[in-house]
């Protein structure tokens, strides 16, 4: 069988950019205050919201394709 992986990850690369777009272009000002919010934020906390979003998004992706 053939593999789309990077296909896949190209698709979901420009899904991620429509949505941040999204975001942006209907409230900049929201955005801006989240950003804010990041700077102040603990990098272990940081670090530990990016690898929680990377396992739940690898699981979806998993129970997606099974």
């Amino acid at each position: 069988m053939r593999s789309f992986a990077f296909a896949d990850l190209l698709i979901g690369v420009g899904v991620l950019f429509v949505l941040e777009g999204l975001i942006f272009a209907a409230s900049p000002n929201w955005m801006r205050r989240a950003m804010k919010s990041a700077l102040a934020t603990p990098d272990n906390v940081l670090r530990i919201v990016g690898l929680a979003s990377a396992v739940l998004g690898l699981v979806l992706i998993w129970v997606v394709r099974h």
